[in-house]
């Protein structure tokens, strides 16, 4: 059988788009040193022109809306192409944060208490203060990246952020105050736990973005019993949604060393600088060798399915 050509996908039409573009480029080069490998930027939310299933193997960067919520990967199923990460349904279910919660519940993984609603039902603001608290977070059922995020510390800045959403699902959550930790799951199997510092006290848009506004320690500053509660709920979670390949999972451990999950992100940012590759340093795993061990098993998936079809 021949090496398949890798196809890297970075773009996309979300509000993520310059990331993914700039996750691609850095994965593209990266895996042109393991395989042979074609950079598509992609600008629909439909397939580029010249992929093909019997040699093309699909590594995708696209981060958000139709990139890792399923859309992109039930494309790929119905035109039989084979691609690295989550199938559609891990896909789908991890994109949204209330159902992703409610999965990893179920094995014992808990998230911050929360309301969920839709733009057309919004809940009163005294109802939100009387279950939460003053102090939440309101944010997009599925948008990653921060996009959208409000911090709210009273009921007047409750008021407001209301009063600005339109449309979609949303949630807000009670505000959870403590550390907050990254941890990448490659096959199953959790690599080191990052922590993230942002000089503001909230990682958003422009603290994931904006170089010198966050500080990043890998390995996180945590004792060996508490690394491998955050490792084991990190894999918990990961199976819970019934993820594939590979994953980033993200958490605030509070001043108690309870530790909430704050979502799953199946297509994470994929830079050298980007969390799952820092907690992939902490198991030995540089960059190069990242992307290859995540393209890997769907390379395995393409030469079984290869193999299995008549000559």
């Amino acid at each position: 059988m021949n090496t398949p050509v890798i196809a890297v996908f970075a773009g996309g039409t979300s509000a993520e788009r310059e990331v993914s573009l700039g996750s691609g480029r850095a994965c593209a080069l990266a895996l042109a040193r393991s395989f042979p490998t074609r950079l598509f930027e992609l600008s629909a939310d439909a397939l580029p022109a010249g992929l093909d299933p019997a040699r093309h193997v699909v590594f995708s960067t696209l981060h958000g809306t139709f990139g890792e919520d399923g859309g992109m990967q039930r494309l790929l199923d119905a035109a039989g192409v084979t691609y690295a990460g989550c199938d559609v349904a891990s896909s789908a279910l991890t994109m949204d944060k209330a159902r992703t919660k409610q999965a990893a519940r179920a094995r014992g993984v808990t998230g911050a208490r929360q309301i969920f609603f839709n733009a057309r039902a919004k809940p009163a603001p005294d109802d939100v203060l009387a279950q939460l608290g003053a102090a939440v977070v309101v944010k997009p059922n599925a948008e990653g990246s921060s996009v959208g995020l409000r911090i709210v510390e009273d009921r007047a800045a409750l008021v407001a952020a209301l009063a600005g959403i339109t449309r979609g699902d949303w949630l807000i959550e009670e505000r959870l105050r403590g550390r907050e930790l990254s941890v990448g799951v490659l096959g199953g199997r959790a690599l080191g736990v990052v922590e993230i510092r942002p000089k503001s006290g909230v990682y958003d848009y422009a603290s994931k973005y904006t170089k010198g506004l966050t500080e990043y320690l890998a390995p996180a500053p945590l004792d060996d019993a508490l690394t491998a509660k955050v490792q084991q709920a990190a894999a918990d979670a990961f199976a819970a949604c019934g993820c594939r390949d590979y994953a980033r999972v993200d958490f605030i451990l509070t001043a108690n060393n309870t530790l909430y999950l704050l979502e799953i992100n199946t297509l994470p940012g994929m830079k050298e600088t980007s969390l799952l590759p820092m907690s992939a340093r902490c198991a030995g795993l540089d960059f190069t060798a990242l992307v290859r061990e995540l393209v890997m098993p769907a390379v395995q998936r393409f030469a079984t399915r290869a193999a299995s079809i008549p000559i």
